[in-house]
């Protein structure tokens, strides 16, 4: 954990303390009601709390845009021969060296086993090719993926909470569902006949749509400079690009030519009444949790975009204190009526008939398909009058809700 986000942490655990000092002493002296110096201090203390708050989040997020890269030294093991994880971490090594190789000079500059390493992770991009030739791109390396997958999740937070599922080709894929929550056993008296009751089974299918980055121009220049990661940089902005276009569809798809999104057709826990187009009232988040079968409430947690936090953060209880809880210690979500709160800024803000925040459990309620593998391809002869290279990545990926139960949306009302 960087220095930084260390410091915001204990500021926001420092500040959250001294808020909850005011208030014990007010609670120790029997009053409804902060005292005049007491509200200043406060909502002095609430602005830091703010403040600090998204300081973190700030930090966080960049610290999702940066892996960790593993070792790519073999040791020799003096002769007790080398596990399976070491070949593997091996023949990863390797890889990325070719990779990289192609990546600053092209084909032509691979031995021919760096050209047969790569041949042999080469792609489809059509689904149902029955040979990837030599239009496919190749499969990005592991550490170079993790970068595109937790960009992707940095800019959206849904796609780290659904129900991810990998497979090696992009060929329609059925996927069954079933209700039978209001299918009950009995007692069987004795001598009698066990009743029938079958189970229905529904279907839904998963395709695998492109998202491609559109394409980013590197110069020669740039690439032979070694001095520069060129690898990270276009994976970082490739990964930037394809993320928002994801993210924008895992939460509001409409399903037609593209996945559709968690919030597109979520049934309406609560509707507010007449006049609150941008506001929710502690009730309201009440009625839409326990809107939410408790089966699903265990690991239920909110869903909303950062203006509709806002929205939520000024919200209080009966004392006049936050119903918001800031998260005190790190790789711990901060609380709202004890579930954990996921930031998506896809989702829709606050307003006229939007579901600005949902509630229930994600990885339950939505399924997302994903062909395994980022893929890049380079483009040398486009751009050569420019001494430039062309390079785009692309993901094939689709989404659709899975268990509609498993989750729960507040919807404003028209006016």
């Amino acid at each position: 954990m960087s220095t930084l986000l260390t410091r915001a942490i204990d500021k926001r655990a420092s500040v959250w303390s001294q808020m909850q000092e005011i208030q014990s002493r007010a609670e120790a002296e029997g009053r409804s009601e902060l005292t005049a110096e007491e509200r200043t201090s406060w909502d002095a203390a609430e602005a830091d709390l703010t403040a600090a708050s998204q300081d973190i989040e700030r930090l966080e997020r960049a610290a999702r845009l940066d892996t960790v890269q593993r070792s790519e030294t073999v040791v020799a093991d003096g002769g007790r021969g080398e596990s399976a994880e070491d070949r593997a971490e091996q023949a990863d090594a390797q890889y990325r060296d070719a990779f990289s190789v192609f990546t600053r000079s092209g084909m032509s500059s691979l031995t021919a086993e760096q050209r047969q390493l790569l041949m042999s992770n080469q792609a489809e991009i059509r689904a149902g090719a029955t040979s990837p030739g030599s239009a496919g791109g190749y499969f990005i390396p592991t550490e170079t993926l993790n970068k595109i997958t937790e960009t992707m999740k940095a800019y959206g937070g849904l796609l780290g909470a659904a129900n991810v599922i990998n497979t090696t080709s992009g060929n329609a894929l059925n996927w069954p569902t079933n209700d039978d929550t209001n299918n009950i056993g009995a007692i069987l008296a004795e001598n009698a006949q066990i009743t029938e009751q079958d189970f229905t089974l529904g279907q839904k299918t998963l395709g695998a749509h492109t998202y491609t980055s559109k394409l980013v121009r590197v110069s020669l220049q740039l690439l032979q400079d070694d001095a520069f990661n060129v690898e990270s940089w276009l994976s970082r902005k490739l990964g930037e690009r394809i993320g928002r276009a994801v993210a924008a569809h895992l939460a509001t798809g409409t399903g037609t030519a593209q996945p559709e999104g968690l919030f597109t057709n979520a049934v309406a826990g609560k509707t507010g009444a007449a006049g609150q187009v941008t506001s929710i009232t502690y009730d309201d988040l009440i009625d839409v949790q326990h809107s939410v079968d408790p089966a699903y409430r265990t690991n239920g947690q909110w869903a909303m975009s950062d203006s509709a936090l806002k929205m939520v953060r000024k919200l209080k209880d009966g004392n006049n204190l936050p119903l918001w809880e800031p998260s005190t210690q790190a790789g711990v979500p901060s609380t709202l009526l004890g579930s954990s709160v996921l930031i998506d800024n896809s989702i829709p803000a606050p307003g006229a008939s939007a579901k600005s925040l949902g509630f229930g459990d994600i990885g339950a309620a939505y399924v997302v398909r994903q062909v395994s593998g980022g893929q890049l391809m380079r483009l040398d002869e486009r751009y050569a009058d420019y001494l430039q290279v062309g390079f785009f990545g692309f993901l094939r990926l689709d989404a659709k809700p899975d268990d509609s139960s498993a989750f729960r949306v507040y919807a404003h009302p028209a006016t």
